[in-house]
């Protein structure tokens, strides 16, 4: 089943902890600190990769955990590092957090850490100083981030086919490139969006054939929109009309209004119009179809294609067309990612949110203290230590803590706590 909008939660691995231990040898029963780290918790990454499909490996599969680091040893081992759980998905991947792009994976090798693993816990080894010989304190290790992610698919073709059922597009993608999907002669036969490599002149390119759109797509009719995304990575769109059902005109701004109704205006894309099936009708009816096309889409009649992607007509002219509005684009771009690199943007340095604590009285009389170093602080440490407790009493010192308790009416004695744990202060 084709997959290209999946939910997921990962988490990355937990840091290993801290070793409490004092060297131990023959005659000396008790030496120096010599209690290694933890070892780092793995990372999740998510990294594109050609050889993926689609993202259906996610649909069963919803948790994606990476491995805890090695807690530390005694004589001053360090625990190994846990290995970065790596998930491959296919490039063209976008990545969301809440609702907020975080990762953006449009070509083969792109990676983005989006877990990121926690820190290993220092050993008793790490704490000893001039003033502090045998120290007794050892941490734990943090906990990796645990997200949930909104993976989405759009697939990265340099044409698209859009249309509306049954205008033929299945069928041009067949003769055209090496893709063979699912043709009969009834609206709604492609399910699910189709790739095919085309060669021509000793070049080639990769075309996208979207399922059908009719009237209201753009709003969640039919199936239109749930494969609009596969266009907004495209270069041009080959506008396909069936020139023998229906008024040409009112299937062709049919395509256009659900274009421009998308969230991101697909009707800005270069497009070229193509009238198929004209082998089923005469010379001046396609000349009169043509006209009236080009009237409406506001082109020369010239620029109206007239093809039979049956009978194998007019394909040539179509492809030679499409190369050079691929070639064009694919120059602009260029141009545009060079002039971004000659004038770059102003780097803005956004404060470090880590360092920010507040101070909140509860009901209880109990002292809150909330911020995202010092919760990781009092998580690293072993409450059951009375060192551990000193140290942290030290950091709320030293940041300011308990200056702002005493404000608050705190007295020494006065219950503090910080992430989860209590202590007195």
């Amino acid at each position: 089943m084709f997959t290209d909008n999946v939910t997921i939660k990962v988490v990355a691995g937990k840091g290993g902890n801290g070793k409490l231990s004092f060297r131990s040898r023959h005659g000396q029963a008790k030496g120096g600190p010599d209690g290694g780290d933890g070892g780092n918790g793995g990372n999740v990454v998510l990294r594109a990769d050609n050889n993926n499909s689609t993202l259906s490996k996610f649909r069963s599969a919803k948790l994606w955990q990476a491995d805890a680091g090695v807690n530390g040893g005694s004589n001053d081992r360090r625990g190994a590092n846990a290995e970065d759980m790596v998930l491959t998905v296919l490039p063209g991947t976008s990545v969301y957090c809440e609702g907020v792009l975080i990762a953006d994976l449009v070509h083969h090798g792109d990676e983005a850490v989006v877990a990121k693993g926690g820190r290993g816990g220092f050993g008793n080894a790490h704490f000893t100083s001039s003033t502090r010989q045998a120290p007794k304190i050892a941490e734990f290790g943090e906990l990796g981030e645990e997200k949930e992610l909104h993976l989405e698919l759009k697939l990265v073709a340099d044409v698209g086919l859009v249309g509306l059922p049954n205008a033929g597009k299945s069928t041009l993608l067949s003769v055209i490139s090496n893709a063979r999907p699912q043709i009969a002669d009834y609206p709604f036969t492609t399910l699910t969006p189709n790739l095919g490599v085309v060669d021509m002149d000793n070049q080639t390119f990769l075309v996208a054939d979207i399922p059908g759109l009719i009237e209201g797509a753009a709003e969640g009719k039919g199936l239109g929109d749930e494969f609009l995304r596969h266009i907004e990575r495209t270069k041009v769109l080959i506008h396909m009309i069936d020139a023998i059902e229906g008024d040409a005109s009112i299937a062709y701004k049919t395509i256009q209004g659900e274009l421009g109704s998308y969230r991101v205006d697909l009707t800005k894309l270069p497009q070229i119009i193509v009238l198929n099936k004209v082998d089923g009708l005469s010379e001046a009816e396609v000349k009169a179809k043509r006209s009236q096309l080009a009237k409406v889409a506001k082109v020369k009649v010239g620029d109206i294609f007239t093809i039979s992607a049956v009978a194998k007509r007019g394909l040539d002219a179509l492809l030679r067309r499409v190369l050079e509005v691929v070639a064009i684009s694919k120059a602009q771009t260029k141009e545009e990612n060079e002039v971004e690199v000659e004038v770059p943007m102003p780097v803005i340095t956004l404060a470090n949110t880590s360092e920010f604590w507040k101070v909140e009285k509860d009901s209880d009389g109990v002292f809150e203290v909330t911020g995202a170093s010092l919760e990781g602080f009092a998580r690293r440490s072993n409450f059951t230590q009375w060192q551990s407790k000193e140290r942290v009493l030290d950091i709320l010192k030293r940041r300011g803590v308990l200056r702002e308790i005493r404000r608050q009416g705190g007295v020494e004695g006065a219950t503090i706590r910080i992430a989860g744990k209590t202590l007195q202060w």
